[in-house]
């Protein structure tokens, strides 16, 4: 019977950490009376930002910034894991492939280890795994189920999870209906994610003349954007801009008001992805598979496939409003 398990995850966005609700509420929910550890390469989401959704790990700090990442790591680790006491844990999943940071993650005591990396040579079960999985959670836990010989019921994140207070205030917020959702920021600059801000313009009053409500989800710090879009679309509401509370659990709750949300790759993506409402989900440089929502009502427009560019701003207003 396991007791501990060490779950090892390299991505830094929250996107990434909401990604993994699924595979951690399904372990959760198979292992039951096992305690749940989380090691990262950046701080534990789940019990930050996160923390609100209730998909929460116990923290792992061995005080290696940026751990996996360096290989120096592998010189300092088990000089941390003595003065850190850490004990021996029943299994640890590592969630990425790099063989620097499987090198590292190993080092760690555990009775069963799972990885992979390597076609999944570090696995201390050897058995014929998947190699191919479009979303995360699905691949890790279809190869579990193969590293267990079991199955493993899936548990997806449920909107009653969330407290009432981000529900009560989504419907004060958006208190009727023919709300159609916009997101188009970023959060992390390393690629050119973003669509043009005069195409959702565009795409916005075509929305409003069929009679629709323009919703945009968008920090409060992003002033001049706000500005910008109010002055071109009077009528568009910020519900978060008329709120006092600041969050990724109210995103969600704001999310499950909408009739439809059209967003590019970020955090929000996600965020409104827990509200399991339909979606047009924009992509460009990023892998649109391995990133995207995977839902019947999550429509996909990728320029790669429409038109084998990485520019997303190929990707044309009339594409997104003809899946409406």
């Amino acid at each position: 019977m396991f007791k501990k398990i060490l779950i090892y995850n390299s991505g830094g966005g929250l996107g990434d950490a909401i990604q993994l609700f699924p595979l951690i509420l399904s372990l959760k929910n198979h292992f039951k009376n096992c305690v749940f550890f989380y090691i990262g390469a950046h701080q534990n989401h789940f019990n930050e930002k996160l923390k609100e959704f209730n998909v929460n790990l116990n923290t792992v700090d061995l005080d290696l910034e940026y751990f996996g990442f360096r290989w120096w790591h592998l010189l300092k680790i088990k000089k941390k894991i003595k003065e850190k006491n850490l004990e021996k844990f029943d299994l640890i999943i590592d969630l990425q492939s790099k063989l620097r940071n499987t090198l590292v993650l190993k080092q760690i005591p555990c009775s069963n280890f799972f990885s992979s990396t390597f076609n999944f040579i570090f696995c201390t079960r050897k058995k014929d795994y998947l190699n191919k999985g479009k979303n995360i959670s699905i691949f890790i836990l279809s190869n579990l189920e193969i590293f267990f010989n079991m199955k493993i019921k899936k548990v997806d994140f449920s909107l009653k999870s969330l407290p009432k207070k981000y529900i009560e205030e989504a419907k004060k917020l958006l208190p009727n209906s023919n709300y159609i959702g916009f997101s188009l920021t970023q959060g992390n600059q390393y690629r050119k994610k973003n669509w043009p801000i005069d195409n959702f313009i565009k795409l916005a009053e075509k929305y409003i003349s069929i009679g629709k409500i323009a919703v945009f989800l968008i920090e409060k710090k992003e002033v001049d954007l706000i500005n910008y879009i109010k002055n071109k679309l009077p009528t568009s509401i910020f519900p978060e801009h008329e709120s006092q509370i600041s969050c990724p659990a109210l995103v969600t709750a704001l999310a499950s008001r909408l009739e439809k949300i059209i967003t590019i790759d970020n955090g929000v993506m996600h965020m409104a992805s827990l509200a399991k409402i339909q979606m047009i989900t924009l992509f460009g440089p990023t892998n649109s598979e391995k990133f995207s929502p995977q839902r019947d009502n999550v429509t996909i427009l990728d320029s790669k496939v429409l038109y084998n560019t990485n520019d997303i701003s190929k990707i044309s207003v009339e594409d997104v409003f003809n899946f409406s």
